[in-house]
């Protein structure tokens, strides 16, 4: 095994160290000795955004199709084996990679490395038609009841391709559509196999209660005899001007339970300042009960249940802030559409006060200082920087970069991007009958609803 060890860098005494098989895979070691687990986390560099058109949805199915089997192990044993063995796993899909993770007892480590190196090593051999139809009927199964047949759960999927222009490598979510799930075919799966799912395409994490030479032997063992592959493309260009230039908009009207503002507007990519900057000016205006958007539209004028603004982060496309607002009673979306508005443009004018800069950052740190307390957290996390950024170290010091951006930069972020011709509307219209007055909303998580 030919290894660098990185420098070590922390946030509150965590560390990492980087080495690399001589096939190509990256693997990133941080030890954590408090409680007797181990976290494993494999990302791999694909996702939606790889895909060609006409065969969108190809990366989740794929990742439905990693637990049916490998050569070692057959039909559901994934599971089987690391929930008898005390642990939890599972695996997601987002625009940008693909990510399979397990969390054992850490005298159960070794199962769960030998468990992921079949499967990138030998699926090819269990692919077969059965598996493939099993999962493409799981998938479709899916869609509907997580977009299709749910209030608003198609709104994701309508303000991404709004969003980004048509032929854009992130216009599509990675559910896919039903027709491209049913015109995949078997030797797509396995073609598509055999591009991304390579040891060189890869980042392995492990976290938690580890002996890091005992866990490099183990790495080793099993997936160093793993052929790596040259035949991955790059994704397409994802880069757009900073803003969109006008407003985009489209009325939907369906059975939901209340009318509802729904926006994205056009933000800094991922790992940049100014797309901290950005979190901070939404975590202000829509972060919880505590927002300028919530005490103004549910709390002073009641004419929502429920208003909320997040951000996706994406590293290859320019991100994007979801403005998700549910009216209350008979309010019309005109009416909560304009005081949307005049927050934004107040903020954008004066900026935030010190109150809520201390709160937002203390609120952004903490968040960050959760996700790396837990194995699983850090592991993610530090493949993430790795197959995004190149350094995995990143992780542990992004609390520190969140901290130094100044209330001149949250508003500057907001002036020149949080505009009406910077945004994608979506404006629900209950079908006559269907509206409640008591309606509550149910916030999505944008991270599963691009599973």
């Amino acid at each position: 095994m030919g290894h660098t060890a990185t420098a070590e860098a922390g946030s509150g005494g965590l560390t990492a160290t980087e080495h690399r098989l001589a096939n190509g895979l990256r693997v990133v070691l941080s030890e954590d000795h408090l409680t007797p687990v181990a976290a494993v986390c494999l990302w791999y560099d694909v996702g939606s955004r790889h895909e060609v058109k006409g065969r969108t949805g190809l990366a989740h199915l794929f990742e439905h199709l990693m637990f049916q089997g490998s050569k070692q192990v057959h039909g559901n044993g994934h599971f089987e084996l690391v929930q008898g063995a005390g642990g939890s796993l599972n695996g997601t899909t987002s625009f940008e990679r693909t990510n399979y993770f397990e969390t054992m007892p850490t005298h159960q480590l070794e199962l769960a490395l030998w468990l992921e190196a079949d499967r990138m090593g030998s699926l090819l051999s269990a692919l077969d038609e059965e598996s493939m139809e099993n999962q493409r009927d799981v998938v479709k199964n899916e869609r509907r009841q997580r977009y299709d047949n749910v209030p608003y759960g198609t709104a994701f999927e309508k303000l991404t391709a709004l969003s980004y222009p048509e032929g854009h490598p992130y216009h599509h979510t990675p559910i896919g559509s039903m027709a491209d799930l049913d015109a995949a075919t078997l030797e797509d799966a396995r073609h598509f196999f055999r591009t991304y799912y390579a040891p060189n395409n890869a980042v392995l994490s492990i976290v938690g209660d580890i002996d890091p030479e005992q866990t490099l032997a183990w790495v080793e063992k099993y997936f160093g005899s793993i052929p790596s592959h040259d035949g991955k493309q790059p994704p397409r260009d994802g880069s757009l001007p900073d803003t969109i230039g006008k407003e985009l908009r489209e009325v939907v009207e369906e059975e939901v339970p209340a009318r509802a503002l729904m926006a994205a507007y056009r933000l800094p990519e991922d790992g940049t300042r100014a797309c901290d900057a950005a979190d901070l000016a939404l975590t202000i205006l829509g972060s919880g009960e505590s927002s300028r958007l919530y005490n103004r539209l549910v709390r002073r004028d009641r004419t929502a249940v429920a208003a909320g603004f997040g951000l996706l982060r994406l590293a290859g496309a320019p991100s994007l802030g979801w403005l998700d607002v549910k009216t209350s009673g008979d309010v019309e979306v005109p009416v909560i559409e304009a005081a949307v508005d005049e927050e934004l443009a107040r903020f954008a004018q004066e900026g935030p006060t010190e109150e809520e800069m201390e709160r937002a950052q203390a609120q952004l740190e903490r968040e960050w200082l959760d996700r790396l307390a837990t194995v699983s957290g850090r592991a993610d996390e530090l493949c993430r920087y790795a197959v995004l950024f190149g350094d995995p170290q990143l992780a542990l010091t992004a609390v520190g970069r969140v901290l130094e951006v100044t209330a001149e930069e949250v508003q500057a972020a907001a002036a020149a991007r949080l505009r009406p011709d910077n945004r994608a509307v979506l404006v629900y219209e209950p079908i006559d009958g269907t509206a409640a007055s008591d309606a509550e909303a149910t916030d999505e998580d944008e991270e599963e609803a691009a599973k």
